[in-house]
Parts: C-alpha cells; structure tokens; sequence
C-alpha cells in the first residue's frame, strides 16, 4: 500500500461494534430485516459526529464566505478554510493551496482535463489510461482526444484484475503525455502499484492523474510517498457528505493551469477589456462553494483518523480474507477478481442467476449490494460479462454481515434452483 508508515510501537485497537454504535442508519430495517449494507464502494455511511457538525455549521455558522466581515461569515469561512487544512494533513500533502474542493472526484478529473489537458495535449500526443478505470477517468480523455487528436493507450489486464506492468512500460514513447490510473479498482478491488508506475512515468517527464476515490477511504494515502501529481477522491465514499470532493495538485501545475470555471470568488479583478484570476486553490473554486459539505468532510476525516487507518485497512482486510474464504466455498458461485493485493471488495456472478435478480433478492433479506457494470464497462467487456453483483466493505461492517450475505447468496441458489 503506498502508504506512510505509522509508528510501530502503536497497536491499533479496533471495537467494531463501538464503531457501528456512530452509525444511526445501521440500526434501521429494510423490508422488516435488520439493514446490512454492503454498497460501500458506491456511497459510504455517515457517521454521527460529522451529522451532529453539520447541524451545528446549519443552526449556527451558516454563511457566504470570503466576501463579508459580518460574524457569521467569519465563522463560516473560518470553518471552511479549517476543513481544507485537515484534508491537507489526511493526504499529506506539502501546502494548503494544493487542495482544491469540487463537487466529488468526477469533477476533480474533469477540472485536470480542462485546466491541463487542453492546454498542454496536442494532437498526436497520447494518453495512458487502464482497463481498471472508471468511467470518469476515461470520458474526460476522451472527450479531450476527440477535441484535440490525442490518442488514447490502453493499460491491460490479467485474468485476476492485476495490471500488466511490463504492458504499461511499453507504452511509453516520445508522444506520452499524461497517465490517468486508479489506485483501487471499484469494481473488483484491485491495488495498482501506483507508485511505481508513477516514478516510471516521471523518469519519462510525464505527469500522472490518480484516482483515489476507492482508496482514501480504505488506506492511509501520502501524496508525497506517491509523488503523483494530482490526486481526485470524493467526500460521499469517506463518511462524509454527498456533492463535495477534493483534488490535490502540485502547486507548480496548477499556477499553469488555466481555471475550469469562471464567476465568482475565482478572480483578483474584472474588467471588460481583462480578468485576472486569482491564486490556487481559489482560482478553481468559482462561485458559493459547498460549504456545509466541506466543513462536514473535515469532521469525517476527524473522525476517520481518529480510528486510524492502519487500524481501518488492517479490520477490512479481515473481512475481505474471511469473506472471500465463505465465497469460494459457494457452489456455482464465481469471484471476479482475484488479485493478490485488494481492498475489500467482493465481484460475484451466480451460475444461472442475473446479477439483478440477485440483487433484489438479497434487498427482500435487508442487505445491501450493487448490481451492474459499477460504471466500468472495459472491466466488464474484459471478463466477458454483462455485469456483476458487488459486495463491498467498510471498518464499520461486521462478521455477522458477512455471514448474513453467505446466507443470503444461499437463499437466492433456493429460489432459481
């Protein structure tokens, strides 16, 4: 894991049911059963403190900021400008400035293709993307290549979803411009190797994109162990609010970097005949901000870090091992995705069954799971398979949830017997 290593004499300590007593909506009921949500990688859960911050910013900080010298604005931007700083120390990253909030990282890609891809991409140049990707980090390039003539490489696979690094060195040449690569897989849990194919692509003077928005969730992530050079991850997957995400940047890239939108709070002076714009981070935060959002996204990694993420891998890791181990003892029941590093996602078809029906099915026992292509077609097209169904975990998931998706898998073989 491309991680900074925390100090060896500490023992984490990790109380998942003191853990799942801060979640609220666990506790609820699904179709008169007891929720069992294992739809992590697409949305995570919130957890009480970072609720209980977001009713205080609402009853009592709420604002415009940067632009008034009235209380509550100053207690606005204060908080907002402190959320920034705590996502800083999260990633480690050298400056302030360097962290951009947008609304996710969809966004935070886009915001890089714009910013950077339009203006230093010509026609001819070429991209480096991978099988594993999302779909957000392969439209945005796309969209670039057809507007400029890029041409977009493709990183391969093999049949456990590991990537073919001696593939990814070859595909570098004098026409290699940028790399766009995800960190974990979102649809089969796969850990890319991405520091080192982040120096490879340096030692060729490329810069690489890295979407984090799998990993900042489940790893402790040091941009500056990484080196990358830009970093995207959402708010929503980390315990924290929808609609707010964070890109991190080299500063010296995104003083280059033309701004993606242009309003308000993005400019030092307007004019008719000229703009100047103003520094990083704000040059690419026009507009109101999402404030709420971003203030509640610091108390989430508050609260992530104060359980620690060598302690979160460490449990999830667990999971998946124990998981994994009561799948393959499933008849009839195929994981996709093997690799040897993984975060704590779970592929799955069942022989005969619809990824769908067994969603829906596994819905009437209160368990949570997501059905489809998880936005990553190439994946999909890889393994030959329309779709699949997806388990994935969090620190806050227990045992008995595992056991009551092996039951649930059970169930659904019974009924399409």
């Amino acid at each position: 894991m491309n991680a900074r290593a925390e100090p060896t004499h500490v023992t984490p300590v990790f109380d998942v049911e003191q853990v799942r007593a801060d979640f609220p909506i666990l506790h609820i009921e699904v179709e008169g059963k007891p929720l069992v949500y294992l739809d992590n990688a697409a949305s995570s859960q919130m957890p009480q403190p970072v609720i209980d911050r977001l009713v205080r910013y609402q009853t009592t900080e709420h604002a415009n900021i940067h632009r008034a010298v009235h209380t509550l604005s100053e207690r606005a931007t204060a908080a907002y400008e402190e959320a920034r700083a705590k996502l800083q120390r999260f990633i480690h990253a050298p400056d302030e400035r360097e962290v951009i909030f947008t609304s996710g990282t969809t966004e935070a890609i886009n915001l890089v293709m714009h910013g950077y891809g339009r203006k230093f991409i010509k026609a001819g140049d070429e991209i480096i993307l991978t099988t594993l990707e999302h779909h957000s980090n392969i439209v945005p390039w796309q969209m670039l290549a057809e507007e400029t003539g890029a041409k977009i490489r493709v990183v391969p696979i093999n049949d456990a979803g590991e990537l073919l690094m001696d593939d990814y060195e070859k595909l570098f040449n004098a026409r290699t411009r940028f790399v766009g690569v995800t960190q974990v897989s979102n649809a089969l849990g796969s850990i890319n190797p991405v520091k080192k194919m982040i120096a490879f692509a340096h030692a060729h003077g490329v810069p690489v994109l890295v979407d984090g928005a799998q990993a900042a969730p489940h790893l402790a992530v040091d941009v500056q162990d990484l080196d990358c050079d830009f970093y995207a991850f959402s708010g929503h997957k980390l315990c924290g609010p929808t609609g707010i995400g964070v890109l991190y940047g080299k500063a010296a890239l995104l003083e280059k970097m033309q701004p993606f939108k242009g309003g308000g709070d993005m400019i030092l002076s307007v004019s008719f005949e000229k703009t100047i714009y103003n520094t990083i981070p704000y040059k690419f935060e026009a507009g109101t901000p999402p404030i709420a959002a971003a203030i509640g996204l610091g108390a989430a990694v508050d609260y992530l870090s104060g359980i620690g993420m060598a302690a979160i891998a460490g449990y999830e890791n667990q999971l998946l091992q124990y998981a994994t181990s009561q799948m393959n003892d499933l008849p009839g029941v195929r994981i996709i995705g093997t690799a040897r590093n993984k975060a704590a996602v779970l592929s799955f078809t069942l022989d005969g069954v619809h990824p769908h029906d067994v969603g829906t099915l596994l819905n009437q026992e209160g368990i949570a799971v997501r059905t489809g292509h998880h936005c990553a077609q190439p994946v999909m097209a890889r393994f030959k398979l329309p779709a699949t169904s997806r388990a994935s975990f969090a620190f806050y998931n227990s045992m008995a949830d595992v056991d009551a998706l092996i039951a649930g898998i059970r169930s659904v073989q019974k009924v399409f017997a």
